[in-house]
């Protein structure tokens, strides 16, 4: 029994070493964490997919966290104080390396709850960077710069908008604002790289209504294609890894998936890859290359997205 524990333990220290090598090929100038579909109260996979985020950060540095909705299953929060917050998030993220500036937006199960106190949640958390619905941020490091343009998708999707019992703030939200403040974020956009973050997807392989997708392609597509320079519109809200890429589209659409419980997935039409694991993503970027990679639970990268100039 000793000589097989002792094993197993060099077995996981050579694990562990094999992987550092490929995550110390993830670092670049700026490196960003993505998550999102977490919030399972530490249970299924979350606690160890969030002890991975922070071991993994202690070697590749990543500068914050992009948090793309769905930290709270299954009502959202009511309050501030409400006890979700420490059982969903404080102490499962809890890895001194995550002590980061998490920008989070809304997902479909924020805005089964109270959204104000979710946006508010900076009042609280020290880390909690969220200073509107929708928002960007640009982050930039020696001669490298990438804006992240963080969109609140649930009130764009007419089947939340209409179901105010269940979604109560999803109708009072502005959607033409939302629109025409993206149209004027890109528009002045004009760092090296430009990368839309939202929680639902524009194209994904899914059992979830398809009114949601056409939703999103008829309201977003317009202003993403408009002045050709977004390179990524990434999104949760599957619970599974996909890539797509559109003939003729310049913008690759991903799907990130869930950070605790992973769902399975097929092919579609411009399906570049595709996998049921659970997990999260690097985004690195440097002056000349964006890379956007998947992560799974065991911490191996399982697809790269790369853009290069």
């Amino acid at each position: 029994m000793m000589l097989m524990a002792v094993c197993l333990m060099l077995a996981n220290v050579q694990a562990q070493a094999q992987n550092a090598t490929e995550w110390e090929k993830l670092k670049g100038e700026i490196t960003l964490y993505m998550t999102n579909d977490m919030g399972r109260n530490g249970y299924y996979d979350q606690k160890p997919i969030a002890e991975l985020m922070g071991e993994m950060a202690d070697v590749v540095d990543p500068e914050a966290v992009l948090a793309v909705g769905d930290i709270h299953h299954f009502n959202g929060v009511a309050s501030l104080q409400d006890p979700l917050w420490m059982t969903n998030y404080e102490l499962i993220y809890s890895h001194p390396d995550l002590m980061l500036d998490w920008f989070p937006v809304c997902g479909n199960h924020e805005y089964r709850g109270n959204t104000e106190a979710f946006l508010n949640y900076g009042k609280v958390s020290r880390r909690w960077m969220m200073p509107a619905k929708y928002y960007t941020k640009v982050f930039s490091h020696k001669n490298t710069t990438i804006r992240i343009v963080f969109l609140d998708t649930t009130p764009l999707i007419d089947s939340y908008r209409k179901n105010a019992d269940t979604y109560p703030d999803a109708c009072k939200e502005d959607m033409q604002a939302q629109l025409s403040w993206l149209d004027e974020t890109l528009k002045n956009a004009h760092e090296d790289w430009v990368v839309v973050v939202g929680h639902h997807p524009i194209y994904a392989e899914t059992g979830k209504k398809e009114t949601e997708r056409l939703d999103m392609q008829k309201r977003l597509l317009p202003v993403l294609h408009k002045y050709n320079n977004v390179a990524i519109y990434a999104c949760g809200h599957i619970h599974n890894f996909q890539h797509i890429e559109k003939k003729g589209d310049a913008i690759d659409y991903v799907v990130n998936s869930s950070s605790s419980l992973a769902r399975p997935v097929k092919p579609i039409d411009g399906t570049v890859f595709c996998s049921s694991a659970d997990g999260f993503s690097v985004i690195t970027a440097d002056k000349n290359q964006l890379r956007m990679s998947m992560i799974d639970k065991e911490g191996k990268v399982i697809h790269t997205i790369e853009k290069s100039k």
